[in-house]
């Protein structure tokens, strides 16, 4: 598997541009910022994006959304629960261009399929209602879900951050503890790194 991460915006978000290294067929993760230096990086690895794919619709996961999805005519996916927040911005004057409507709503257990590659889509409610991870053999895509040492704010409106913690123990602690946890925020961690440390896991807030 190809996998690029840039940190972008003023937000510091984390995007992860996939690859099938056999087919080149390619996958895009919460487009959040600087549109033209993702398709920048896309163009040097060679693959054509078939989906990108959102993690939520907060506004840092999606500033890069419109520019991506102009330049590459990839299917826009995200979790049914969430579609309707994503074209709901409380700070959409901040968007370069208006955000494109998904072309493609998923649910729990639903898989994205590139090329060879096959990602198993995880409905992690709490820090939005329609968050969403994306997990795969050995790695899983944690959106503003799971970070290391921490989790994603639940101070939004629709934010709930018992059903956080419920849906991270219930969808993302029970992966095998080798699982690289590629966070929306921050470096990369563990399953079992975060079971065994991170503190609001086990009631430290």
């Amino acid at each position: 598997m190809i996998l690029k991460k840039l940190e972008l915006g003023a937000y510091g978000a984390n995007c992860y541009i996939i690859g099938d290294e056999e087919t080149k067929g390619g996958m895009v993760i919460d487009p959040g910022a600087e549109g033209d230096l993702i398709v920048k990086h896309i163009k040097a690895l060679g693959l054509t994006i078939k989906t990108i794919a959102l993690t939520h619709g907060h506004i840092d996961h999606i500033g890069g959304l419109a520019a991506v999805k102009t330049a590459t005519g990839a299917q826009i996916v995200i979790h049914a629960d969430e579609a309707a927040a994503l074209q709901k911005q409380p700070f959409g004057m901040m968007l370069p261009k208006a955000t494109p409507k998904p072309d493609r709503l998923v649910k729990d257990g639903d898989e994205i399929t590139i090329g060879k590659l096959k990602f198993k889509v995880l409905h992690t409610p709490g820090h939005t209602q329609g968050g969403m991870c994306l997990y795969t053999d050995g790695v899983v895509f944690s959106g503003d879900t799971l970070f290391q040492f921490s989790v994603g704010r639940a101070d939004f409106p629709g934010s709930d951050f018992d059903q956080e913690i419920n849906s991270i123990w219930q969808k993302l602690m029970t992966l095998p503890e080798n699982t690289v946890v590629c966070p929306g925020h921050g470096p990369d961690t563990t399953i079992g790194f975060e079971k065994r440390g991170n503190p609001f896991l086990h009631g430290e807030r």
